[in-house]
């Protein structure tokens, strides 16, 4: 089963549940049947911050992703720790579903390119 955890600390409103549904169509697609998700909602100052710690460029962006776990085989009863995707409603607005699937596809394993597209368009509702 897969868990997830939704922070909003954005101050906009969101559909938590739209979220997560999202968040298990694309992890139950892509094969992963348990573990555990952070999603967590913040605002332009706050993943700007995070931008320029973690990737050295200071601005807002859409989505950032931080894996946990990327251990394929893991002992029988031990979850999959997935990470953590950190989601800013006030730049996505309601186009929020994209960078979502991104986020998760690069908590994944993926990396930018052509295959990660197709990925994404794939699994976009």
């Amino acid at each position: 089963m897969i868990e997830i955890e939704v922070v909003n600390r954005s101050g906009a409103p969101a559909d938590e549940q739209a979220l997560c549904d999202l968040c298990r169509h694309v992890l139950a697609a892509e094969g992963v049947e348990g573990g555990d998700l952070g999603v967590t909602l913040i605002g332009p100052g706050e993943i700007a911050a995070l931008k320029r710690e973690h990737l050295g460029a200071h601005e807002p962006t859409d989505v950032l992703s931080f894996p946990i776990d990327g251990r394929d085989e893991l002992p029988a009863g031990v979850p999959r720790q997935l990470g953590d995707v950190v989601l800013c409603p006030q730049v996505v607005g309601d186009a929020w579903r994209a960078p979502l699937v991104h986020g998760l596809l690069h908590l994944l394993g993926y990396d930018h390119g052509e295959a990660m597209e197709r990925r994404e368009a794939a699994l976009l509702p």
